[in-house]
């Protein structure tokens, strides 16, 4: 009712625990108001690393045109769990010659995740969902972004002891906006039995009706 929804940090924790094959190992999360202090193991381009850093979501922008999470990063740490060691990575990272106060650009350079990522300097990632082939390439998954974030849009993240809050905002663009979204995505773009429903429409989409 107060447009809020607690996350349980230790629900974090557990789907973290079940990440697919490739990717972060041994995820800790816990709480860093206002936001979440992360560490995993990392494959840094065959190097075993240990990463550590505080996360915080400064916006998040959604809409049928671009589903975008802008993050900061400080106080990120890195170890090499390997002694024996001797990439260039586990080079860098003993040496002290990484800036890791710019762990936004370093992280443009991870495979998996720099694809994701636009405009990301300094400490602050700004990662572009869109990119994604599954969501924006999906008429569905679009016209799904459109109509929800019209009616209510994530206003902001942020954690306590033990949950990770995430705040609402309804009618963002205001009644009107809400109704025009509808109108596009629900009706006009939807399918022909929805279409249907629209004055001076018929459902049948034989020719000559």
């Amino acid at each position: 009712m107060g447009l809020r929804v607690g996350v349980p940090i230790a629900g974090l924790r557990w789907l973290a625990g079940r990440g697919g094959e490739g990717g972060p190992t041994d995820v800790e999360i816990d709480p860093d108001p206002p936001g979440i202090r992360v560490g995993a193991t990392l494959d840094m381009m065959g190097t075993p690393v240990r990463a550590l850093t505080s996360i915080f979501i400064e916006r998040i922008r959604a809409s049928d045109e671009e589903l975008r999470l802008e993050i900061r990063l400080e106080g990120t740490t890195l170890r090499v769990l390997d002694e024996d060691a001797e990439s260039p990575v586990a080079a860098l990272i003993r040496s002290g010659a990484l800036d890791l106060t710019k762990s936004g650009s370093l992280a443009s350079h991870m495979p998996k995740v720099g694809a994701l990522l636009s405009e990301s300097t300094g400490n602050k990632l700004v990662i572009d969902l869109m990119k994604h082939p599954k969501i924006g390439k999906s008429r569905a998954v679009r016209r799904a972004l459109g109509l929800v974030s019209s009616l209510v849009t994530v206003h902001g993240v942020e954690s306590d002891e033990g949950h990770l809050d995430v705040l609402f905002r309804a009618l963002p663009r205001g009644m009107g906006g809400a109704a025009r979204a509808v109108r596009d995505h629900l009706f006009s773009a939807g399918p022909p039995w929805v279409r249907g429903m629209l004055p001076g429409r018929s459902s049948d989409t034989r020719p000559g009706y």
